[in-house]
């Protein structure tokens, strides 16, 4: 926005500039109000923010400079040579020229020339997910520079075949961002967001799709930087089709979303919509009126870049539009079992010339682990499809499915995550997948969740706290040493004394050997295919009480290991009938759930309410397990945070006496 005039206006207005002090007063107005000729859709299972949240800049420029640039890199498929096109946009025409220096990723100036420019790279340095190196372009006109980074790198996805990456087969190892943080919302700082995307580096994962809207340009440098191939696209998600100023804003999106990031070198896919088969934002739902604006779409994003490529995820009558199509394919959580992942993903492959998987994986609440875990897909019928149909993501009706049925234990998903990537393993055609979702987040949806209106889908917690799955990413997709035994969060475990229990280790390792209260138990080896924890799991008898497991995994010299402490109960509890409060350090409130013998109900997930009256605050509203004023309890356990110098916290469960804690420093 150039408000050049409007300040020269101000200041000619004495009267206002003498109140202001001589200062011109600048604010800047959001609207985000509902429209349903706005995308995205109310129906968009994600929350919708208003307001700033991204830096807001004020910036003096001369009379003439360089408003944009657009960078061509291409690449040779010998990687000996690439070709750089540059294209400068100025404020005006002007008769100067623009004076263009490229230099390489050690700050050597390779390339100097005037007016746009065209360079021949000889024995380019080429970015890659593990070498990400980064070229830059300094443009020059009179006073003004513009800096500009770009990489060298060229990928393709063969017919009915994999992706490669410089010529070379590279699985797509992804997951999703939704910009949102717990406390936060979507005004994450840049500290958080670099923290975030580096975690999410450090589980090994090479590709990410922006979910589902154009976010902050610091989230693209980092994929730079980072080497994390990107799939951006627009909010055009669900609802159906809008009339002209409803289509006027999705081309204006797309139009600015690519010209905005077009040098990323991160940046493969312009994804042009997101589950638009979706109907419910009008009163007329046209298959013809939407295949013609996704056309449309396509047809400028291969207009405005015609080297990148464009995508939608699942459209069924529209998936010949786009150049990749993701059908919808939920082993194991909406539909089917997880067992069925491989047959889904071929028959779906064989439909489209290219096929990329995204969206799979389902929810768990964070400290619910579950010693029957798989028990909910005995009840689930197969052979009827893998793929999220209307309905299934209600926790009540229809078929039997994981979604609704199952424990939402962390335990499940676990074992869920580990079949999908040892599969994935044996499937040489696959492009790749991207697991949804990286993080918990907020949604207007799902109000029945045990953190209700939060979609529970997240390798982390809504505040970054690693999940158990996190670990079984990391044991496949990196190559530091890492060793991680299942059920850090999982403070006691339950069974039958003398009955034998598995416990499971994520490595990398070739080799594991597992101790139980200083006893080895042996060594195993690494197998992928070996489901579950490609083999690393022993079967154990724990003693009554406290229990100690370490494992030490080893891969030629070098050692890594990891350690749990637990209770084992063998109590056998009946049903749920009093509650137990209880200060657990100087801001930490536990609620137990036990029976009428006081013994805990590990399997208890019962609503728990928290209140608080007096000088102090709960620290809730954050969408986590342990930072939600109401919660549903994992393992028969909820616990909150606070603050505060005199209160009295309260915990309430239908149908049981409400507890109450004096809290006094």
């Amino acid at each position: 926005m150039d408000i050049t005039d409007a300040v020269a206006a101000f200041e000619k207005d004495t009267a206002a500039f003498r109140r202001f002090g001589g200062r011109v007063p600048v604010s800047v107005r959001c609207d985000n109000s509902r429209d349903v000729q706005r995308i995205p859709s109310s129906m968009s299972d994600f929350t919708v923010y208003g307001g700033l949240y991204r830096y807001l800049d004020l910036e003096y420029v001369p009379a003439v400079w360089i408003d944009n640039v657009l960078v061509n890199a291409v690449l040779e498929p010998s990687l000996r040579e690439g070709r750089v096109r540059v294209r400068s946009l100025l404020s005006q025409a002007v008769a100067e020229q623009v004076k263009v220096r490229l230099i390489d990723p050690s700050g050597k100036v390779v390339k100097v020339a005037d007016g746009d420019a065209g360079f021949l790279v000889r024995e380019p340095r080429v970015w890659s997910v593990d070498h990400p190196v980064l070229y830059t372009l300094e443009l020059s006109l009179k006073d003004f520079t513009k800096k500009v980074s770009f990489g060298f790198r060229n990928y393709e996805f063969k017919d009915h075949g994999p992706f490669f990456l410089n010529g070379q087969r590279l699985l797509i190892r992804g997951t999703h961002r939704h910009e949102d943080h717990a406390g936060l919302g979507a005004a994450m700082t840049e500290e958080l967001m670099r923290a975030e995307m580096i975690q999410m580096k450090e589980m090994g994962v090479n590709f990410i799709r922006l979910a589902h809207y154009q976010q902050s340009r610091i989230i693209l440098n980092l994929c730079d930087s980072l080497g994390i191939l990107v799939w951006e696209e627009i909010p055009w998600c669900r609802g159906g089709l809008g009339g002209p100023v409803y289509q006027q804003q999705a081309l204006r999106m797309m139009s600015n979303m690519i010209n905005q990031h077009y040098n990323h070198p991160a940046v493969i896919i312009w994804g042009l919509g997101n589950e638009n088969d979706w109907p419910g934002d009008f009163p007329e739902f046209s298959k013809d009126s939407i295949r013609y604006f996704m056309k449309r779409l396509n047809s400028l994003a291969h207009a405005l870049d015609p080297l990148r490529k464009t995508a939608i995820r699942r459209c069924d009558f529209c998936a010949d539009i786009p150049d990749v199509y993701s059908p919808s394919i939920w082993a194991g959580w909406y539909r089917g079992v997880y067992t069925e992942y491989k047959s889904s993903t071929e028959e779906e492959f064989k439909k489209v010339p290219h096929f990329l998987h995204m969206e799979w994986g389902g929810d768990s609440h964070a400290g619910r682990h579950s010693e029957n875990p798989d028990k909910a897909l005995l009840s689930v019928r197969t052979g009827q499809g893998t793929d999220e149909r209307t309905g299934d993501a209600s926790l009540y009706g229809g078929a039997a499915r994981v979604s609704k049925d199952g424990d939402w234990s962390e335990t499940y998903i676990c074992n869920l995550i580990d079949w999908h990537l040892k599969e994935q393993e044996t499937m040489p055609w696959l492009t790749g997948a991207a697991q949804w979702v990286y993080k918990d987040f907020s949604t207007p949806l799902r109000p029945e969740n045990p953190v209700p209106y939060v979609n529970q889908k997240g390798v982390v917690e809504r505040d970054g706290t690693k999940k158990e799955a996190y670990f079984v990413f990391q044991s496949y997709w990196t190559t530091r040493l890492m060793a991680h035994i299942y059920g850090h969060s999982w403070p006691v475990r339950w069974g039958k004394e003398g009955e034998e229990k598995m416990v499971k280790v994520y490595s990398n390792a070739p080799e594991a050997e597992l101790f139980l209260n200083g006893k080895s138990y042996g060594v195993r080896h690494r197998n992928s295919q070996d489901f579950p924890a490609a083999g690393l799991r022993w079967k154990l008898v724990f003693q009554p009480g406290e229990n100690w497991v370490r494992v030490v995994a080893r891969k030629g010299d070098a050692r890594v290991e990891d350690t749990v402490r637990f209770v084992y109960q063998t109590a056998v509890w009946g049903k749920p009938s009093r509650l137990r409060l209880e200060k657990m350090d100087d801001s930490t409130v536990r609620v137990e759930v036990l029976d009428g013998k006081g013994v805990r109900c590990l399997d208890a997930a019962n609503w728990i309410h928290w209140g608080l009256a007096g000088d102090g605050r709960l620290i809730d509203d954050l969408g986590t397990s342990t930072g939600s004023r109401k919660v549903q309890a994992f393992n028969g356990v909820a616990i909150i945070h606070v603050e505060g110098q005199h209160f009295v916290v309260s915990a309430a469960s239908e149908g049981i006496k409400t507890e109450l804690l004096i809290w006094t420093r």
